[in-house]
């Protein structure tokens, strides 16, 4: 449980520290090599709403931080791999199991 609280609170600064800017982001136009290639903030926040949509609303509110970490890890390797996939397929590889 300690874990979850650090990685929210890095997410937390993280997103504090990053200068105040409007992005949209296209996750269905954005390919893997973009998204790789973005900055850390940028990535954690779509991985943790990534991980969110492919629970559902059936699914408890939790975050498993070692599933998070394992999955984020297979979406670095596939995203490698499969520079010119979108976003979205990746995810519907990895997450929509």
């Amino acid at each position: 449980m300690k874990s979850f609280y650090v990685l929210l609170a890095a997410i937390g600064m993280t997103m504090a520290a990053a200068p105040a800017k409007a992005v949209v982001l296209d996750l269905s136009t954005v390919t893997c090599k973009q998204f790789i290639a973005g900055d850390k903030a940028e990535i954690s926040m779509v991985l943790t709403w990534l991980d969110g949509w492919y629970k559902g609303d059936e699914d408890e509110a939790i975050i498993d931080t070692d599933v998070f970490v394992a999955n984020a890890k297979q979406f670095g390797t596939f995203c490698t791999a499969n520079p010119n996939i979108s976003v979205v397929n990746a995810a519907e590889r990895i997450l929509g199991k």
